[in-house]
């Protein structure tokens, strides 16, 4: 994204922000409270419009990006709140997510044709390589609804992941986990940038630390440091910021 900036009323969220995720690389997104992580994750998931500036993805630009079309895209997401479908068992919550590798039609579907039988059998059988991967395979016949929160987000995360996303979306994904599920969390991030970029947006600076090969720092919407985590971490901008203190909007903008 380039010059990208967002206002909701009077209230300016983000301001001419630019960021970039290389290929085969995690880019983490911090910030204090209010500094505008939500809505710049809302914008790359399409939930948000801009009001200025450039969204561009392997070298196109979509000035109308839609949640609906980033599968297509070939980009993933994780949100907040999961998401998951509660009615559903864990294999077919993660089938959802393997929708764009399907070929055959709704029709096929309706009316339980040979050739949607066996799309729907190579789908649950790339959904579960995914549940096994992510150690929770023995769980696919359960719901979601009556396991603990920290398997909940890997069901959600193995959804995100059977669609094989050139580019993943990652909204906290360390929310709500304890510090040896935070560690087993990152280094299974880390396992997956031989595949994709990783954006996450995250407020648990160990993780963010340790998995993220670059860093934007955000406050009060405007990007006041980006680096490398040893060089976010001894930033006085970002030092200041998460002290209190008012810091000066960083000097130039890059594109991407």
């Amino acid at each position: 994204m380039a010059g990208v900036s967002v206002a909701f009323g009077g209230l300016v969220a983000l301001s001419d922000v630019s960021l970039e995720v290389p290929p085969n690389r995690v880019l983490g997104v911090i910030g204090p409270n209010g500094a505008g992580k939500t809505t710049l994750f809302n914008v790359a998931c399409g939930f948000v419009r801009p009001d200025a500036g450039e969204l561009w993805w392997r070298g196109e630009r979509h000035d109308r990006l839609r949640p609906h079309r980033l599968a297509g895209l070939g980009i993933a997401r994780t949100l907040q709140d999961l998401g998951l479908f509660e009615h559903l068992t864990v294999l077919e919550n993660v089938m959802v997510g393997a929708g764009r590798h399907a070929r055959t039609t709704f029709w096929s579907s309706l009316l339980a044709l040979p050739g949607h039988t066996r799309e729907e059998r190579a789908l649950a059988d790339r959904a579960g390589a995914v549940l096994d991967r992510l150690g929770i395979a023995d769980l696919a016949d359960r719901t979601p609804a009556g396991l603990p929160y920290p398997v909940r987000k890997r069901v959600a995360l193995a959804r995100a992941l059977v669609a094989e996303p050139r580019l993943l979306l990652l909204d906290e994904p360390a929310s709500g986990l304890s510090g040896e599920e935070m560690a087993e969390i990152g280094e299974l991030i880390r396992g997956l940038t031989d595949r994709m970029s990783v954006m996450l947006v995250e407020h648990h600076m160990d993780l963010v630390m340790s998995v993220c090969d670059d860093i934007v720092v955000l406050d009060f919407g405007r990007v006041i440091a980006r680096g490398r985590p040893e060089e976010v971490r001894e930033d006085p901008a970002v030092l200041a910021a998460y002290l209190g203190e008012d810091v000066p909007a960083e000097p130039g903008r890059s594109t991407c």
